[in-house]
C-alpha cells in the first residue's frame, strides 16, 4: 500500500499550527500524540542489571546411530549409477559428536552463584557462562530441582561479579511493568518490556505449578533469564512460552521469586532440595461438596488418603477431613496444599485447620522430609498426591448425624449384593489371595460392575473395596446395601464412598443414588 507524504511546505504549515504530520496527509495535535507515548524508558534501570544476566552454552556428546546413510536404488545401467556408488562408497559412518545449545541464566551472588532452567543445562557435559563482556568461565552443577525446572551453577571469577536480588513476587499486581532479559534465539543480551498479564498460572508443568504469566518478549534462548520489577529485583526466572511457531505470542510464563528463592537458597546450601512432607492425598473441592458441607464456597483441598508411616499417620488429619489453611496460608483449592507443605521447613511443626464433620478446628502437625526416590513417588507411598475429582460428598441431613438403618440378619449381611450397578461379595481370604489385596486392605470386595451403571461411571472396578460408605466402615455386602437404602431415606442424593485399590490406594467416590 502507497504512503503518502506531506510537501515540506504543508509540513512548515501544519507545524506552526500546532499539529504532527503523520502518512497520508492526515495531521494530529501535538498534545494528542504526547499522550499516546509509552511508559518511560527503562535504560537506566536496565543498565546496571545487564552485566549480572548471562549466556550458559552447554555441549553434549551423543552416539551415532544406525550404519550411515543408505544408498538409493539406481536401476542397473544408469547414468548415475556410478555417481551415486562412489558417493556413498566414501561416506563413513558418523562416530558421534557434541550437540550444543544456548540459554540464559543470571548471578544471585558475586562469588558466582548462577540460576537458569534446569532443562538448559540437563544432560550437559560441559557448561559454559558468558558473560556480557565476552569472558568465559567453566561452570559446574551445583543442585537441580526438576519440578520446578530450577538449575544452580557455580563458576570460579578471578574478582567479585555483579549480582542481582531477588525481589517479592507476591506484591506484584495484575498490569504491573516487567522487564525480561536473556539471550533470545542465540543473539546475544536482549531486553524487552511488558506486563504481568496474570498470576498462579497452573500449565501442567509440575506439582508446584504458580506461574507468572507476561507479555513480555520472551523467546527460544530466554529460559533461565531474569523477570525483573521497576526496581531491578528479580520477581521471576523465565522458563516457558506458548507459542506455535516457537517465537513470542506474548504468553510467557516465569517461575516466582516467592517459590524459586526457597530453592534457589536449599540448592546452594544442601546441594538439594528439602521439603515439606505431609504424607495426604488429595482431592479438589467441588461446588457440590462445598454444599454438601454447609461451605459458603468451593475452597480447600479434600484428603483421600493418609500414607501409611507418613506424618500424620493415625494421627490429627484423617481422610475426609477438608484443610482449610496450613500455617496460617489459605488453601484456595486443592493444588495449593502440596505447594505450601513444600515450601515449609522439613520438622516444622504448623497448625491446620480443618473442616470436620461440618466444624472447623484446628490441629497440629510436625512435617517430614518428601523423598524424590523412586519409591518414594510410587502411588499410596510418597508425595501429596493429587487425585481425580470423584464427584460430591454426600450430604449431611439437619443434625449433621446418619439416620440408623434397620440391621439384617447374619447371614443376609454376608450373602452377596447388587448395588448401584456393583456386584459385592464378601472379602474371604480365598478372594483375598486371588485377587492380589493386600493385608491391609479391610471391606466388601467389588465382584464385578455392570456395563453403563453409576458405579462404572464414577470409575468403580472389579477388584476394588469399599471400605466406608456415608464414613461408615463396610464389613460385609450387606452392610452397603442397609447404608445405601439409609441415605435414600435420608434424602440423599449421592452415596458417599471410600474406595480402595488391591494395594491400598484410598479415594473418595461420590455415586448417585437411584
Amino acid at each position: 500500500m502507497p504512503v503518502t507524504t506531506l510537501s515540506p511546505l504543508r509540513s512548515s504549515i501544519a507545524a506552526m499550527a500546532g499539529l504532527a504530520i503523520i502518512a497520508g496527509g492526515l495531521a494530529v495535535p501535538v498534545s494528542a500524540r504526547a499522550q499516546s507515548n509509552g511508559p518511560a524508558s527503562v535504560a537506566d534501570l536496565a543498565a546496571p542489571l545487564m552485566d549480572a544476566v548471562v549466556n550458559i552454552s552447554t555441549s553434549q556428546s551423543v552416539k551415532a546411530e544406525g550404519k550411515g546413510p543408505t544408498p538409493p536404488k539406481i536401476p542397473e545401467g544408469s547414468p548415475f549409477q556410478e555417481f551415486f556408488k562412489d558417493y556413498f562408497d566414501n561416506q563413513k559412518p558418523d562416530n558421534g559428536g557434541k550437540v550444543s545449545s544456548l540459554g540464559s541464566g543470571f548471578v544471585i551472588d558475586p562469588a558466582g552463584y548462577v540460576v537458569t532452567n534446569n532443562h538448559v543445562i540437563e544432560g550437559a557435559d560441559d557448561i559454559e557462562v558468558i558473560f556480557p563482556n565476552g569472558n568465559k568461565l567453566k561452570a559446574k552443577l551445583v543442585g537441580t530441582d526438576t519440578k520446578t525446572d530450577l538449575s544452580v551453577l557455580k563458576v570460579e571469577p578471578k574478582a567479585p561479579l555483579k549480582a542481582v536480588k531477588f525481589g517479592d513476587s507476591r506484591a506484584m499486581r495484575i498490569g504491573d511493568w516487567v522487564m525480561a532479559v536473556g539471550n533470545p534465539f542465540g543473539l546475544g543480551g536482549s531486553l524487552s518490556v511488558g506486563v504481568v498479564s496474570a498470576r498462579g498460572r497452573n500449565i501442567n508443568a509440575g506439582p508446584y505449578d504458580n506461574f507468572i504469566q507476561t507479555d513480555a518478549a520472551i523467546n527460544k534462548g530466554n529460559s533461565g533469564g531474569p523477570l525483573f520489577n521497576m526496581k531491578g529485583e528479580v520477581i521471576g526466572i523465565n522458563t516457558a512460552i506458548i507459542s506455535p511457531s516457537g517465537g513470542s505470542i506474548g504468553i510467557g510464563f516465569s517461575v516466582p521469586t516467592e517459590l524459586a528463592q526457597n530453592i534457589v537458597q536449599q540448592l546452594i546450601e544442601f546441594g538439594e532440595t528439602r521439603r515439606g512432607w505431609l504424607g495426604v492425598r488429595v482431592q479438589p473441592v467441588t461446588d457440590d461438596i462445598a454444599a454438601s458441607l454447609g461451605m459458603d464456597a468451593a475452597r480447600g483441598a479434600l484428603i483421600s488418603g493418609v500414607v501409611k508411616g507418613g506424618p500424620v499417620e493415625n494421627g490429627p488429619i484423617q481422610p475426609g477431613d477438608v484443610v482449610l489453611t496450613f500455617d496460617g496460608k489459605d488453601i484456595h483449592e486443592m493444588r495449593d496444599l502440596p505447594r505450601v507443605v513444600a515450601e515449609s521447613p522439613v520438622g516444622k511443626e504448623v497448625d491446620v485447620v480443618v473442616l470436620r464433620d461440618g466444624k472447623e478446628q484446628t490441629v497440629k502437625v510436625k512435617l517430614g522430609q518428601l523423598q524424590d526416590s523412586a519409591e518414594e513417588q510410587q502411588p499410596g507411598a510418597g508425595s501429596d498426591d493429587a487425585m481425580p475429582d470423584d464427584g460430591e460428598m454426600a450430604e449431611p441431613n439437619e443434625n449433621g448425624k446418619d439416620q440408623p438403618e434397620q440391621q439384617q440378619p447374619s447371614e443376609e449381611r454376608e450373602a452377596p449384593q447388587t448395588v448401584l450397578g456393583m456386584n459385592l461379595v464378601a472379602l474371604t481370604a480365598e478372594l483375598r489371595t486371588e485377587k492380589g489385596i493386600a493385608e491391609s486392605v479391610e471391606g466388601v470386595l467389588v465382584a464385578n460392575v455392570e456395563p453403563g451403571s453409576v458405579a462404572e461411571q464414577k470409575g468403580v472396578k472389579p477388584g476394588d473395596v469399599i471400605v466406608e460408605v456415608g464414613q461408615d466402615f463396610m464389613e460385609v455386602p450387606g452392610d452397603v446395601l442397609v447404608r445405601v437404602n439409609g441415605l435414600k431415606s435420608a434424602g440423599r442424593k449421592n452415596a458417599h464412598m471410600m474406595v480402595a485399590d488391591a494395594q491400598g490406594n484410598l479415594r473418595f467416590v461420590a455415586v448417585p443414588l437411584e
